[in-house]
């Protein structure tokens, strides 16, 4: 099955978010509408939806082929061919890459694409191989729980520390006691997500 796109588009956008939802270390099993990740990420879009479109700002949230990461083999193309499809279908309007789990990963291994301004990753799964480099020129925020068991705060915090290293302007947002899946505190998630997409996105704005 192909990757594809759930669009939710809005009259003469200013920019764009491109949806990226988690996945597993290693799974060549396909995403389906089943898949929670992409539930997940899929309810988060419907619910800022109304938001992002007072903005005008559209949303795409991508369905990667493969649930796993798969040392970075699928998830990255397919997000490659997403904002080769965002450009060509809305040409050169700002895009923020906004992921959960996995997909924080996944979007800063595409970040250096031309049409990206920015990164928002919620709960994100990064590595100290992960590159810092894609950002550069790009705003990033990343928001965990100190609760997560799933990925890791302290992580997060040291990706992050790398990146201001190289320059890169970062925010980190602590989420307290919340966990990985942002089904407690979802509220707090969506806020989180609102605010940060809508500041990289729009210049009159200031991150969360």
């Amino acid at each position: 099955m192909p990757a594809h796109l759930t669009r939710l588009d809005v009259r003469d956008p200013r920019a764009a978010v491109l949806v990226l939802h988690g996945g597993k270390p290693r799974s060549e099993r396909t995403v389906d509408r089943g898949s929670a990740s992409w539930q997940r990420m899929a309810a988060m879009q419907r619910r800022l939806h109304p938001d992002w479109e007072d903005a005008g700002v559209s949303s795409w949230l991508l369905r990667y082929r493969a649930r796993g990461w798969n040392a970075g083999h699928g998830s990255v193309d397919d997000a490659r061919w997403a904002l080769s499809e965002v450009r060509r279908e809305l040409g050169d309007v700002p895009v923020v890459l906004l992921g959960h789990s996995m997909g924080g990963r996944v979007a800063v291994h595409v970040a250096d694409d031309e049409s990206v301004v920015g990164v928002v990753a919620l709960a994100p799964w990064w590595e100290p191989a992960d590159p810092v480099a894609t950002l550069a020129g790009r705003r990033v925020v990343a928001a965990h729980g100190r609760r997560d068991r799933i990925t890791s705060f302290r992580m997060t915090e040291q990706y992050l520390a790398r990146a201001r290293a190289s320059g890169i302007d970062t925010t980190m947002v602590d989420m307290g006691l919340l966990g990985h899946y942002m089904l407690s505190g979802t509220q707090r998630w969506n806020d989180v997500a609102l605010d940060a997409t809508l500041a990289l996105a729009c210049e009159d704005r200031d991150p969360a």
